[in-house]
């Protein structure tokens, strides 16, 4: 016998046949608000000094940019840029292009889907499901003045969710267990976006729940189970035009232009370093996560769309050299822990080339030799997985910042009577110049740390004013065409200018960063 589909007051499902949801935002848990209504575009406060939505016009599907893609918006080194995010989850062909339709099987009413996920969806962009990559890119974004050999620093600010739900899907062919899941027989030969059931492709809804302060995603399976996890929102794909004029980028790349890290380590006050290949880097953005595991085994992570507020900063060798040493390739920073990538077809080879990435660092960053660096690494740095399964493997070593910081005060000597001093003679001498030489070195690491203000207070996010002062695209209130912008002249000893922040290049840090949904907050950095 059939099990019967559970349906909302509306009368309609609440689950899809092969996956399982729920949509009921009239009954929350006890002791839980859901957060407010979707987050649409051109809605709500927008923190950057300039905002970028997703349309079709300034999107991508499943591409990267390359050398000769044209920017959609051109800024300043040092600007902050507020991005509309857009998650490929309902409008895919495997869910028929059509979110209004598929959203609504899962229970989702009209009012709660996003607005630019319909214009993609009817734009008539290319796709071919299972052909192409799957996300949805926003940009490139121009930085003026960014030159091959410099670093980009990309500042995470702030992270909106802008829906209620979000999306896990598990598709034939992907995730670790590809050939065990998806049960059930595979795709039909003729499965196309008319006929998107015959993909069979399973789909898991979540609903996102404000609970004591924090968001959460609310999973309830058909058979009663339930499960609940924190939110830690991301973008999986931040990247710069690699230099080439005929290859095309998919959007699931890894490399040194940076792309589908999924790393959950890019949360609210990370920094993402890449560096630059093509004139004005050409930066672009895309697949949002709400939460990820560790080598996303499955197809996918809770997917949901982000509004994400970026600060972008062009870096030319003397800063670049202090905040990575040698090393020239994507690299995670956050308050905590300083993060490598590797990424191989064979996930060995992948950890290898992290942990290669991380003596590196160490040893020009930090001071530390070769053979002391690994040594370190294997006591105490955290080797994982960020994404797992057929085709290349992405792998990080995580540095705890913790354990390369030193008290600013002194340390403590013992008074030594005149007799004892004599009796050590030279080795005494020499241990005190040592531990004189260990302060200098002390002193020298300490200047290369980030600034933070002493009261560890918050600093502002740019443009916090009315969302109809950033109705357009491209500069302040006003759009920019696809066409290449001329840069300016580098200014500074490290950085490019920076006219958002006060008092000259180089902005301080952020500690927080606005919560998402305001007053709802996710709370910081994901754990």
């Amino acid at each position: 016998m059939s099990r019967p589909v559970r349906r909302d007051p509306g009368g309609r499902p609440t689950a899809r046949p092969g996956g399982s949801s729920r949509w009921e935002p009239a009954r929350p848990a006890a002791g839980t608000v859901g957060p407010p209504v979707a987050l649409q575009p051109g809605r709500g406060k927008i923190e950057g000094k300039h905002y970028l939505p997703s349309t079709p016009e300034t999107v991508t599907w499943g591409e990267l940019p390359n050398a000769l893609t044209r920017p959609v918006l051109s800024i300043d080194s040092g600007a902050t840029v507020t991005f509309d995010t857009v998650s490929p989850e309902g409008i895919l062909g495997d869910q028929g292009r059509d979110p209004d339709a598929f959203l609504a099987n899962l229970g989702v009413p009209p009012s709660e889907v996003l607005a630019d996920a319909r214009a993609i969806a009817a734009s008539g962009l290319p796709h071919r499901f299972g052909v192409d990559a799957p996300h949805i890119i926003t940009g490139p974004v121009l930085v003026r003045g960014a030159q091959p050999g410099d670093v980009l620093r990309v500042d995470v600010l702030s992270l909106h969710p802008r829906a209620r739900y979000g999306i896990i899907s598990t598709r034939h062919g992907a995730g670790l267990l590809a050939g065990e899941f998806p049960e059930g027989g595979p795709p039909e030969s003729d499965a196309d976006a008319r006929h998107w059931q015959r993909f069979r492709t399973v789909t898991t809804f979540c609903a996102v729940e404000r609970r004591r302060g924090r968001l959460f995603g609310s999973l309830t399976g058909a058979s009663g189970g339930r499960a609940r996890f924190p939110l830690a929102p991301f973008l999986g794909v931040m990247a710069v035009a690699v230099d080439s004029t005929t290859e095309v980028i998919p959007s699931t790349s890894v490399g040194l232009h940076g792309g589908a890290l999924d790393s959950r380590d890019l949360g609210i006050g990370a920094r993402l370093y890449l560096p630059v290949q093509v004139g004005g880097a050409l930066f672009a953005v895309g697949d949002p996560h709400y939460a990820l595991g560790d080598g996303k085994i499955g197809a996918t992570a809770l997917e949901g769309p982000l509004r994400a507020t970026l600060r972008l900063t062009a870096l030319r060798e003397t800063a670049a050299r202090a905040a990575l040493g040698a090393l020239r390739e994507p690299f995670i920073e956050t308050d905590t822990v300083w993060v490598t990538m590797g990424r191989d077809a064979d996930l060995t080879e992948a950890i290898r080339r992290a942990t290669r990435s991380a003596v590196l660092f160490l040893q020009s960053r930090v001071g530390l030799e070769r053979a002391e660096a690994l040594a370190y690494l294997s006591a105490a740095a955290d080797i994982g997985v960020c994404r797992i399964g057929p085709g290349a493997q992405t792998a990080f070593c995580r540095i705890h910042r913790v354990d390369f910081t030193e008290p600013t005060a002194a340390k403590p000597r013992l008074h030594r009577p005149p007799f004892t001093r004599i009796a050590v003679g030279a080795a005494g001498a020499a241990g005190d110049a040592g531990d004189a030489g260990d302060a200098g070195d002390v002193d020298a690491e300490r200047d290369l740390e980030p600034a933070v203000p002493a009261d560890g207070a918050r600093q502002p996010v740019d443009g916090e004013r009315p969302a109809a002062e950033h109705s357009g695209i491209g500069t302040e209130r006003e759009r920019v065409p696809r066409s290449a912008s001329a840069g300016t002249p580098r200014s500074g000893p490290g950085e490019r200018a920076d006219p958002d922040a006060p008092g000259g290049p180089g902005p301080a840090r952020p500690d927080a960063a606005a919560a998402p949904f305001e007053p709802d907050g996710v709370g910081g950095p994901p754990p």
